[in-house]
């Protein structure tokens, strides 16, 4: 493991970088700032860059607009590879017919919508007309009651047999440099223990969104490699664990889940080494 003390020392040794976003590049307060001078950077030089998220919360051109608000314009809706992308990948190949029940916001319907499914809103869910229902995708950790709507999608999977979609695998999120909350992928790991039954999940760190992002890498230009690029993140089970079984260096950096006098231990207690770790992704 190499420590260094500026993103600006990676940044020069690859040509393409994907992002983790929550944590890497905002948190609950906005931009992290000085990010813009690194996207600033990465076009003036002419690197490739992509945001690989497991946030399902929002469609891309909606999370792309959101950094816009930011001030951030270069992103754009083809940079952002979500775990929701994934999720309705797998509706369209997988669940041919009936109603597509949800946990999350009517934002996170979107990638339900757009697989041509019917959607449907755990809190609109009547558990006595469930016939319908041949799948259920857990999409965020937000627009639905924790108390009411947990069980009432805990009935439904005592009831139904149906694949159980969770399009984003992580179980916190930084709120602040001390504080975590729960994600959605969180509540999965709970309501999985409770009726036994083995959910399906997308996201980092499983392989899918990486390929995902290396085939587009690819049609941009097919004379890069793995070697050309590097995962930056703020979470070692998943964005450092995924981008490390894809073959990538990595970049943990600790502007979001890991503070920095934790990082050492974190490594050591978990196996999980990432190529480098710096303070932040930001180029100064």
């Amino acid at each position: 493991m190499l420590t260094i003390d500026s993103f600006a020392d990676v940044a020069a040794r690859y040509q393409v970088f994907f992002f983790d976003a929550f944590g890497v590049l905002k948190n609950s307060h906005g931009l992290i700032p000085g990010i813009p001078d690194t996207f600033a950077y990465l076009r003036e030089n002419q690197k490739q860059f992509y945001i690989l998220t497991n946030d399902a919360s929002r469609s891309p051109q909606q999370l792309a607009e959101s950094y816009w608000r930011m001030g951030l314009m270069d992103i754009t809706p083809d940079n952002i590879i979500s775990s929701g992308m994934l999720a309705r990948e797998y509706l369209e190949l997988k669940v041919n017919q009936g109603t597509v029940a949800y946990l999350g916001t009517e934002d996170s319907a979107h990638y339900i919508e757009s697989s041509e499914r019917k959607a449907l809103s755990i809190s609109e869910l009547n558990l006595d007309a469930i016939g319908d229902i041949n799948a259920l995708v857990m999409l965020d950790d937000e627009g639905f009651d924790w108390n009411t709507d947990l069980n009432k999608a805990t009935n439904l999977l005592r009831r139904r047999n149906i694949p159980v979609i969770v399009a984003n695998t992580d179980a916190t999120y930084p709120t602040s440099k001390t504080q975590v909350a729960i994600a959605i992928g969180g509540v999965a790991d709970m309501l999985e223990s409770i009726v036994g039954k083995q959910f399906i999940r997308f996201g980092k760190p499983d392989a899918q969104m990486f390929m995902f992002a290396y085939e587009r890498v690819m049609e941009q230009n097919p004379t890069l490699g793995k070697k050309d690029i590097v995962m930056i993140g703020d979470t070692l089970r998943t964005d450092i664990s995924g981008g490390n079984k894809f073959g990538l260096d990595t970049v943990l950096v600790l502007t979001g889940n890991i503070p920095a006098e934790d990082a050492e231990i974190r490594i050591r207690s978990t196996g999980i080494i990432p190529t480098y770790v710096c303070e932040s992704a930001v180029i100064g």
